[in-house]
């Protein structure tokens, strides 16, 4: 997913529910009180991108979780876990040994928000409304192996696949599977504004100040039939400039929660507070940065330079310096803790070198010091960023090898569209999985259409590694093909991984659920929170 920024395996002992108050997290909403949840992420319409909830559109991790409570899939990640369980659907399965047709049975009864029937019909409309549209920065690489949609009566759906693949009911728990109503939502454009239809547990209403949502308000779906069972009745979702101002609300109790973004000091802070009645709780996730390379920019397509960037990186100084040790150094595009990962650029490059990357600049015809410029966000993954990226130029600089300069984007709307129109050489951005698998950290960045809008190209890993993987259900057995591709990636630095990092949710004691409020794709899970007894 776009967006997304960093995160490690958590140990089993890290899912123990000690945010658990007193009381039972039964009481779905205790008080009738809303549980407010604080959030540095920012969701915004601009003319490029003018429908920030539209399934077709969205692809960011903040505005995905607005979508997760408000739309339904067929399928849904289940509170802990990596396997699928259904959620529109009543059963889903494929019905051939390839891997290739995939058929769902929906629930009875299910309707919109608006009091629209949902039917196979929607179902279909959804999936081929996403690749008809075909928007640039929207996750239709999530469905675009899908040949075609059938319908049988008004509670069945099968999805004939161009190629094999085993992750297909993983995408259909993802809001790019998302089910909108085909009387509402048009046929080949965007919805725009802030206002959705959905079936989902919840219903939604935005505020707004300009083109930035403010607040998001979640009011409990009567009409809803699916697998979830909400623990509240209502929930509050406010949007911070910044992670301090959040903490401060925290703190006040104006809000209950806050996940996105801790800053290393505040996560140092919260774990030594005297604060009886704000707790920090270390959560499960998977989430990674790195920087991005356009290809085809004359600063950086010549491949040695990528490598000598590569070559210089000093990943534990970033992760000891800057983010004090809230994360661990990332040798990969995969993280550590799933099938198939290895430490392909440590394999590669070692330890810092300003020697051998001279020497890899030399060999290649390039003199030094080589100017480069790198992007970031300033505000998306968190203020720290700004000393990440300095912490980056100081490393790229030393001993002549590079001259760096920095450029500081405000908007992460602004960021993501001039990126995705190779605007930066280098930039930097995170990613959260859509998917709990090494597919959906490799398959997203490289070919056609891949999210980075990247112009580089690799058939081995596009036409024959990618596909070996999708056709074994044993995920174990795609081990081999995955690593073989994250050596490709290692040679040819088409990306960078820096690192992957501990994700924290700090919330009241008296708000339950807290332990189930991140699931496998560390999305947030707002129907497990509850209200229960401080102590």
């Amino acid at each position: 997913m776009n967006r997304k920024t960093l995160v490690l395996p958590a140990l089993v002992g890290l899912l123990a529910p000690a945010l658990a108050a007193c009381g039972s997290s039964d009481s779905a909403g205790g008080d009738g009180k809303a549980i407010v949840v604080g959030t540095t992420d920012t969701i915004e319409a601009s003319k490029a991108a003018p429908a920030p909830f539209d399934p077709v559109q969205t692809y960011d991790v903040g505005a995905w979780n607005v979508l997760r409570g408000t739309f339904q899939t067929l399928m849904r990640l289940p509170r802990t876990g990596t396997a699928p369980v259904p959620e529109a659907a009543r059963s889903c399965g494929f019905r051939d040994t390839q891997n290739e047709q995939y058929r769902c049975t929906l629930r009875d009864g299910l309707t919109f928000s608006n009091g629209d029937s949902l039917t196979a019909a929607d179902v279909k409309f959804s999936v081929d409304r996403m690749l008809r549209i075909n928007n640039a920065n929207g996750p239709v690489s999530l469905m675009n192996n899908i040949d075609t949609v059938e319908t049988a009566g008004r509670h069945e759906v099968v999805f004939h696949l161009k190629k094999p693949d085993a992750t297909f009911p993983q995408k259909l728990a993802t809001p790019a599977a998302a089910i909108v109503d085909h009387k509402v939502y048009p046929r080949n454009a965007l919805y725009k504004g802030f206002d959705l239809v959905g079936s989902g547990p919840y219903k939604l209403a935005a505020e707004h100040n300009g083109n930035r949502v403010t607040k998001a308000v979640f009011t409990r779906n009567p009409e809803y039939k699916g697998g979830i069972d909400p623990q509240n009745d209502k929930v509050e979702m406010r949007f911070f400039d910044d992670s301090d101002a959040m903490e401060k609300a925290l703190r006040k109790g104006d809000i209950d929660l806050m996940n996105r973004s801790l800053s290393p000091q505040q996560v140092e802070g919260l774990q030594n507070s005297r604060d009886s009645h704000v707790v920090l709780q270390e959560m499960p996730g998977q989430e990674i940065r790195y920087l991005a390379f356009d290809t085809d920019a004359p600063a950086v397509r010549n491949k040695a330079v990528r490598q000598a960037v590569a070559q210089m990186v000093d990943r534990p100084a970033l992760v000891r310096d800057v983010y004090a040790h809230t994360g661990d150094p990332l040798y990969s595009l995969v993280p550590t803790g799933l099938t198939g990962h290895i430490n392909s650029f440590f394999s590669k490059y070692g330890n810092p070198d300003p020697a051998e990357a001279k020497n890899i600049l030399r060999r290649a015809g390039i003199h030094t010091p080589v100017k480069l410029t790198l992007a970031y966000t300033e505000h998306h993954y968190g203020s720290i960023t700004k000393d990440e990226f300095q912490e980056l130029r100081k490393q790229l600089n030393k001993d002549g090898v590079f001259d760096v300069t920095l450029k500081g984007v405000d908007s992460w709307q602004q960021f993501r569209e001039d990126s995705a129109k190779q605007k930066y050489p280098v930039w930097g951005m995170g990613w959260y999985a859509d998917i709990p698998d090494a597919d959906n950290y490799l398959a997203p960045f490289i070919g056609k259409g891949n999210f980075l809008g990247s112009p580089y190209r690799n058939h081995t890993i596009e036409d024959q590694l990618i596909p070996a993987t999708r056709q074994q259900a044993d995920r174990n057995a795609a081990a081999g093909s995955f690593k073989k591709a994250q050596n490709i990636v290692a040679d040819d630095v088409p990306v960078l991984p820096l690192w992957q990092g501990k994700q924290y949710v700090a919330a009241r004691d008296d708000i339950t659920g807290v332990e189930w409020a991140l699931n496998s794709s560390s999305a947030l899970q707002i129907w497990e929170l509850g209200r229960g007894v401080a102590d």
